[in-house]
């Protein structure tokens, strides 16, 4: 989606501050085409997911789905409209809660594959979900952390 950023006022007397949108280019910037790949999933991998849950659902009034995974938990966040998430308890030993990103791609392999290509370390390989679809980790070069999914096509 295109910045309304330029729209810095020439005016000396405005410092540099952005007028206001006009309505031919709030329109062009919803027409715009949906980016490709956009973040679907957000997740708290968290040390205590009793008092992560409690905390959440106060702040922000979340339904908050308890699914059963094994010897685990999984509790999905429902926010109606957005993107929805999931809370789960931190599944590396050691490792501090963390709130990480979930990218759509339309082949998991492939997509973890140019990754690396591209310089990214492979965290965790392709994992199946419960027949909802499948994901990946990397860590980019930069060294944030960032999970790919992909899901299955009924």
């Amino acid at each position: 989606m295109r910045s309304l950023d330029s729209r810095v006022s020439q005016n000396p007397r405005d410092m540099g501050h952005p007028r206001p949108a006009t309505f031919e280019e709030i329109i062009s910037i919803l027409m715009e085409e949906p980016v490709p790949n956009p973040f679907c999933h957000v997740e708290l991998n968290t040390t205590d997911l009793p008092k992560a849950k409690d905390f959440y659902k106060k702040l922000f009034d979340w339904k908050l789905e308890d699914v059963p995974m094994g010897d685990s938990t999984y509790t999905m966040v429902r926010v109606g409209e957005g993107t929805g998430g999931g809370l789960l308890k931190q599944p590396i030993p050691g490792a501090p809660s963390a709130w990480m990103a979930y990218v759509l791609v339309d082949d998991l392999k492939a997509a973890t594959s140019k990754a690396k290509s591209l310089g990214a370390k492979v965290m965790q390989e392709e994992v199946e979900v419960m027949g909802a679809g499948k994901f990946s980790i990397i860590v980019d070069p930069t060294g944030a952390v960032l999970g790919l999914w992909e899901p299955t096509r009924g």
